[in-house]
């Protein structure tokens, strides 16, 4: 990683410094320009974003309470890695809350909620066309958050974005396989079928298809690497073809 560049440089305005330092590391986490492993430097992160060191402790304190960094005796914060069973048992609780989640949305959804969710899944069958993964993820946060709303479940919200940083990290895996594109984005549709057919059963079992597979895909290309941990490289480069 070069500290080098001023990609990475937050601003004294608009959210508080805190947030914005938070928001840099995740995105370089999620990137892959922080890799797993790797020793986040007080000094350097202060250079490299232009906060002071108490924002840049403020925020290693908020990524280490989603997952993302690890504080390591004699060491100090570092890069949290993902294992095998780590991400078993995050796609194992992501699935029983997003089948959940989708019954109630076909319960309870507004004529309106369900068009938004119509609209969602038009603009990421788009993304999924293009295969740019940034692109694909802003589009899902999209799709998942008129879910939520539209099910009604606060309870349900708050925990998946307690692991909401964990899950975009696998996705960023698993969704860099292009068989994966192609089959994730049917499994959408099924969900968003079911969804319109207001049948809670049918669209809480196409939720937890859907992440059952993705589940399938992210932890077959651990097993494929013979790798510890998920990095987002990974998924990167298969998508790259690499």
């Amino acid at each position: 990683m070069s500290w080098a560049d001023h990609s990475m440089k937050v601003s004294s305005v608009a959210a508080p410094v805190r947030q914005q330092v938070a928001a840099s590391f995740r995105s370089a986490i999620l990137s892959g320009r922080f890799r797993p492993g790797e020793r986040l430097v007080e000094k350097d992160l202060c250079d490299l974003t232009g906060a002071s060191r108490t924002s840049v402790r403020e925020a290693l304190r908020q990524l280490e309470t989603e997952g993302l960094v690890e504080l390591v005796p004699n060491k100090g914060p570092i890069v949290a890695a993902i294992d095998a069973r780590q991400a078993r048992s995050i796609y194992e609780v992501r699935g029983a809350l997003e089948a959940l989640a989708g019954s109630l949305f076909a319960a309870n959804a507004s004529t309106a909620q369900m068009r938004r969710l119509e609209i969602a899944v038009a603009d990421l069958a788009e993304a999924y066309g293009e295969g740019g993964i940034d692109d694909i993820l802003a589009k899902k946060e999209v799709f998942y958050s008129v879910l939520l709303e539209g099910g009604g479940n606060d309870i349900i919200a708050s925990l998946l974005r307690m692991m909401h940083a964990r899950i975009n990290l696998l996705r960023r895996v698993s969704l860099g396989q292009p068989k994966r594109l192609a089959a994730s984005i049917k499994e959408i549709r099924a969900i968003l079928k079911a969804a319109k057919a207001r049948d809670p059963q049918a669209t809480g079992e196409a939720c937890k298809v859907h992440v059952g597979r993705a589940a399938e895909a992210a932890l077959a290309l651990v097993a494929a690497e013979g790798e510890k941990a998920v990095r987002p490289e990974d998924g990167r480069k298969r998508q790259q073809g690499e």
